[in-house]
């Protein structure tokens, strides 16, 4: 297989309304229209008309989603599509985070607190090189995407690349894992770690799931590379090549990092000499202490908390240009999906306001420097200009959608199996009770059952009392998981006696 090639994995063909909105929008991002408008009614298959496109096309693929648990069943759609290709997920790894914020009125200041998911932060550094190593693939990412990242450019150069027969230095190696921030362990080892045991050098990759690399050594070249069991030490398979990543996306080779330093330095005394002037003595102070201690700890370990607020001077980045983000490491004829984009655009508008709000607080009371503002999400006006030809997925499109796609609407209304949308009758709120229970009588006389949702808990329950006074069997849903797969909405169903 190509590393261009997406294979499709389907049990059956497009059908319905999706081979004519197929070649449409084939057509037009073959014709070079930059917006095009997938409109198409829940259940028509609109995640398998875009899995085709790709297919079809061949082209790295990006789809947002307004949310992690809306980007998760994308994933699994599309890992189900192409097991044969690199299909990625890229959300926000925290499973908790409180940013670090100052409150002026009640001089109230909090510390960035945070839970990092392993596992989230593992998809995500196995998206940036997938990315970088190859073509044929889907990220399926959340607003995260237009966050700031580390340097494509940066990331790339601290690659190790691997492969039998090269030569290598053991001492060079360990110390280019140490600057990708891997630790040295001495038995069982564990995400972004490595273990020397003579000539043979076993690494687990920060961006792998379970397997780990083992280098064998012989006389400053390599021998043999192998992927294996990391807690067994069992061989699994031989490797043709091999690229270690670094452990975060904000690495930064040491060069890089003492340069950014003595910038970071010079910012710091321009600063603190312009709160001593407005006699802002404690802000001064504050600033020279929290700036000193984050160089100190880049110096020694290439790394600190909260080096995000310093990307400007680790990227080498000239302030004015927009925060690199994971739309830098998409190829320039990369393609992007927007699903639901009713929802998405008005996200990613927001997000860049709450932001700067944030930041300009910390940084007037001497909590950051003024450069930290570059560590921010992309405005929505620089995020139109680098994204690539974009097709806006929604059964409900907003007004910018259809503006964007100037008409060019493709609508998938017919679904693959021919089924259509019941119909919905409206009645009068008059003698309500009186009719649910007579139409609710009429179900149960045919063996069926009724769900009846309602706006509140309260009123579910007095619904439930009502209806099982009538002589009806009835239960009330109260299990979170499945409210929240009902929309959120308290509902009630009703079953024969």
């Amino acid at each position: 297989m190509s590393k261009d090639s997406f294979i499709l994995h389907a049990s059956h063909p497009p059908a319905g309304d999706q081979p004519e909105a197929i070649a449409r929008l084939i057509a037009g991002l073959e014709g070079g229209k930059t917006h095009q408008m997938l409109k198409g009614v829940t259940g028509s298959g609109k995640t398998f008309t875009m899995a085709n496109i790709i297919h079809r096309l061949e082209r790295p693929t990006l789809i947002l989603a307004h949310n992690k648990t809306l980007a998760a069943q994308l994933y699994s759609e599309m890992q189900r599509f192409f097991p044969e290709n690199a299909v990625e997920y890229f959300v926000s790894y925290y499973d908790y985070y409180q940013p670090e914020v100052y409150i002026p009125g009640t001089d109230r200041f909090i510390r960035k607190d945070s839970a990092i998911n392993e596992q989230l932060e593992r998809l995500r550094l196995s998206t940036t090189k997938a990315l970088i190593e190859r073509r044929d693939v889907v990220v399926i990412a959340s607003v995260s995407s237009i966050y700031g990242l580390g340097d494509p450019e940066s990331y790339r150069a601290l690659q190790v690349s691997l492969a039998p027969g090269l030569t290598i230095d053991r001492e060079d190696l360990i110390q280019q894992l140490t600057q990708l921030q891997y630790t040295r362990c001495e038995r069982t080892i564990e995400r972004a770690t490595f273990r020397v045991n003579g000539d043979v050098i076993d690494i687990f990759p920060a961006d792998s799931n379970h397997l780990g690399i083992r280098i064998e050594l012989f006389d400053n070249s390599i021998e043999q590379l192998l992927w294996v069991d990391p807690v067994s030490g069992s061989r699994v398979r031989p490797l043709d090549s091999y690229r270690v990543s670094p452990k975060t996306l904000y690495s930064t080779p040491r060069e890089k990092i003492e340069e950014a330093c003595a910038l970071i330095r010079v910012e710091m005394e321009r600063r603190v000499a312009e709160l001593n002037a407005e006699n802002r003595i404690a802000e001064a102070a504050r600033l020279y202490e929290r700036t000193e201690y984050d160089i100190e700890m880049m110096q020694q370990h290439g790394y600190c908390s909260g080096i995000e607020n310093y990307s400007s001077y680790l990227n080498n980045r000239d302030p004015s240009l927009p925060p690199t983000t994971l739309m830098d490491y998409l190829p320039k004829d990369g393609l992007l999906f927007i699903d639901e984009s009713h929802v998405m655009i008005p996200q990613i508008s927001a997000m860049y306001n709450s932001d700067k709000s944030r930041k300009d607080n910390l940084i007037d009371y001497g909590f950051r420097l003024p450069s930290s503002r570059n560590n921010r999400p992309l405005r929505f006006d620089e995020f139109e200009k680098i994204k690539p030809q974009t097709i806006f997925v929604s059964a409900t499109p907003g007004n910018y959608e259809l503006e964007k796609s100037k008409g060019v609407t493709i609508d998938q209304i017919i679904r693959p199996t021919g089924l259509l949308d019941p119909e919905v009758e409206v009645r009068s709120s008059a003698n309500n009770m009186d009719d649910l229970l007579q139409e609710t009588f009429h179900r149960v006389k045919k063996g069926e059952r009724v769900l009846i949702t309602t706006l509140t808990k309260k009123s579910a329950e007095s619904l439930d009392q009502f209806i099982s006074s009538r002589g009806i069997k009835t239960r009330t849903l109260r299990d979170v998981r499945l409210c929240k797969k009902l929309s959120q909405i308290t509902s009630m169903m009703v079953s024969p006696t």
